[in-house]
């Protein structure tokens, strides 16, 4: 059976981690599991439609991105229908945006790269850039996460320059979606949603660490839980939309 995967973003053949991103799904064949990858242009998504027949969403990395509103409704279609998602450096930023937007709430949560004086930034500049850097992560014993990995400790790369605004990190853990990685300096690093089948965001970019001969455990996490949803499910978009277009009518 052959795992759709639908990746979000716009892809740039000369920017590395999409390169990873390509390469990382094709690792997965090593475990025995087909992916059939298609990029989605940002400017494309413009409901739930434009992610039928995929079994899992990858958001990937190299925001800002041509259409935010198209991507936080790609997130928040996966969050709401149980589809399995990774979001990784950019795309773990706007899980964190379409949280604090739809389940908190907040509906002017802004990101400071595309508005850097906005008055309630989610995501904020870091102080320091963390591109190209391998830093080490600490993992909550028993998370999701930590069982994909085998471990509570891990080193990762970077490639971003945003992340989580300290000042929100109390408002994000009043809800559902847990912190459960977090760097030497307490930052947050990787998110996850209780009660998903997959559901993680990680400001690292896994797919720079995996090989044909060893996927990452993270991806490869991710793929079973698509091949799994596709063993389930059928048509889930085309049913979301008319259930909502009978909603909107009575």
């Amino acid at each position: 059976m052959s795992i759709r995967i639908g990746i979000v973003g716009d892809f740039d053949p000369g920017f590395q981690p999409h390169v990873a991103t390509n390469a990382a799904l094709a690792h997965v064949v090593s475990a025995g599991l087909c992916v059939e990858a298609e990029w989605l242009s940002t400017l494309s998504l413009d409901g739930p439609s434009s992610i039928d027949g995929f079994h899992g969403v990858w958001v990937a990395p190299g925001s800002p991105y041509k259409n935010l509103l198209g991507v936080l409704s790609a997130i928040r279609f996966a969050r709401e229908q149980n589809v399995p998602l990774l979001g990784t450096c950019g795309g773990f930023q706007h899980i964190i945006l379409e949280y604090a937007r739809h389940v908190l709430g907040f509906s002017d949560a802004a990101h400071a790269e595309y508005d850097p004086y906005a008055s309630n930034l989610f995501i904020s500049s870091l102080a320091c850039s963390l591109v190209g850097r391998s830093l080490p992560i600490t993992l909550k014993p028993e998370s999701f996460v930590s069982t994909l990995y085998g471990t509570n400790a891990i080193t990762e790369q970077y490639y971003c320059n945003f992340g989580v605004n300290p000042e929100h990190v109390s408002t994000l853990e009043s809800g559902p979606l847990r912190i459960v990685g977090s760097d030497e300096e307490g930052e947050v690093r990787v998110v996850e949603l209780a009660e998903h089948p997959f559901f993680v965001g990680t400001l690292y970019v896994p797919q720079l660490r995996s090989s044909m001969t060893k996927p990452h455990p993270l991806i490869l996490g991710f793929v079973r839980a698509a091949a799994r949803f596709a063993s389930q499910h059928s048509g889930l978009a085309n049913r979301y939309v008319s259930a909502s277009q009978r909603d909107s009518t009575g």
